[in-house]
């Protein structure tokens, strides 16, 4: 069985305006669907970012794949890294961590090959990674400050305007009621440290069993996150990446007992072992788009358990298929014990068949079926594609779009 097409299609999703440190998320999301055909029909998919960097990366290193047997995933790196010299980072300037082209490339292509293998076999992506030890994966409810949407984006304005403490309390209870998540993660770094303070407690007040988290991405200085873990360190299940950097972290670390958590500080391997050494962090998060596909996610997951570190699953702005692959990947890696994040409620699409899969008390099933077990809807699919050929968008750009709301803002980090 040998490789014969490679599909790249980049879409466009509505998204919603959420804040975040650096700036606003802007009126669309930009994703990239993969499939991958073999000479013997089967097709694998996979969903990656849609940036312009990656997705020429992806489209630079396409044409390697071909003749490639599905199962040789050393060769497929050894094809990526060669198609793809000193290829770089994917991030815009503005993003606050780099991420690797090859890395991103490898795992875009690897989830489509792991769907192909399982299809081949008649066994879930997750029996390919070792097995399930657990049939459903637990989500965390992310919450967000946000902006009301521009009468001009397209889509619906989810929760309207959420710039205080009671109006994010009043958005958490919409979708816990909706959605039954048990922990509850704030994305914080939007408004001052104190008003974020007064957040979390009232999300304590409301939500008195729920594990609580905080994320302001690095929007703090050491002394300010010091008073921060001071004031609320006892409500947090973490506090993730509060400072900006390895040596920021491991101060802060060195001064609090609160486990700090990151997905900014600790993006290759390299970094686990520099974090393990100086203290900076008790808890990584994983994701499969940049930690080197599933297995290499799986890897990561056997570098925190040797180092005694907790792990968890960060999240980016994605689709059902992606969001399968997390599922798949959480299920069978056994120390990952915390809920994983997910943007999912925030987007009404999808580009799967049978619509959005279903998040029911805080939990998502792993799929059922051969490989990912879900399915491109070829009609939502063109959809979304026309719709990207129609946006005058090819990256992403929190920092100007923020400006948009505010037209002197100033990106600032660490801000406090």
């Amino acid at each position: 069985m040998k490789i014969q097409q490679v599909r790249l299609t980049p879409v466009a999703i509505p998204d919603v305006p959420l804040v975040n440190t650096k700036g606003v998320h802007q009126a669309v999301f930009l994703r990239t669907i993969i499939e991958i055909e073999t000479n013997e029909g089967l097709i694998g998919i996979g969903e990656s970012y849609g940036g312009a960097r990656a997705l020429n990366g992806m489209r630079q290193a396409a044409d390697a794949l071909i003749g490639l047997d599905p199962f040789h995933l050393n060769e497929l790196r050894r094809r990526v890294e060669s198609a793809l010299p000193n290829a770089g980072g994917i991030n815009a300037p503005t993003m606050l961590t780099q991420h690797q082209v090859v890395d991103a490339v490898y795992s875009a292509f690897e989830i489509p090959l792991l769907d192909i293998q399982g299809k081949f076999l008649g066994r879930p992506v997750c029996d390919l990674l070792g097995g399930a030890v657990r049939d459903s994966v637990g989500f965390s409810g992310y919450l967000f400050y946000k902006f009301a949407k521009p009468v001009d984006y397209r889509g619906e304005d989810l929760f309207g305007e959420v710039m205080t403490p009671q109006a994010l309390v009043d958005e958490a209870k919409e979708l816990v009621d909706s959605y039954g998540f048990d922990s509850l993660k704030l994305k914080g770094g939007v408004l001052e440290p104190k008003l974020e303070i007064e957040t979390m407690q009232m999300l304590r007040d409301a939500f008195p069993e729920s594990p609580l988290r905080i994320d302001p991405m690095g929007a703090w200085r050491v002394p300010t996150a010091l008073g921060v873990c001071d004031a609320i360190g006892d409500i947090l299940e973490y506090l993730e990446d509060p400072v900006r950097g390895m040596d920021a972290m491991a101060e802060l670390a060195s001064q609090t007992e609160v486990p700090l958590a990151t997905n900014l500080v600790v993006v290759e391997f390299e970094q686990v072992v520099e974090a393990f050494k100086n203290g900076a962090v008790q808890i990584i998060l994983s994701d499969h788009h940049y930690w080197r596909g599933a297995t290499g996610s799986m890897h990561l997951g056997e570098f925190c358990r040797a180092g005694g570190l907790g792990i968890s699953m960060h999240s980016n702005t994605h689709l059902g298929i992606s969001l399968a692959a997390m599922v798949h990947v959480a299920a069978a890696t056994p120390n990952l014990t915390y809920d994983c994040d997910t943007h999912y409620p925030w987007t009404l699409h999808d580009i799967i068949k049978g619509g959005k899969l279903k998040i029911d008390n805080g939990r998502i099933q792993v799929p059922e079926g051969p490989g990912l077990g879900v399915e491109i809807d070829p009609i939502a699919l063109a959809e979304f594609h026309e719709f990207y050929l129609a946006q005058n968008l090819r990256d992403r750009e929190d920092t100007d779009e923020m400006r948009k709301y505010i037209p002197d803002y100033e990106r600032v980090v660490p801000r406090w």
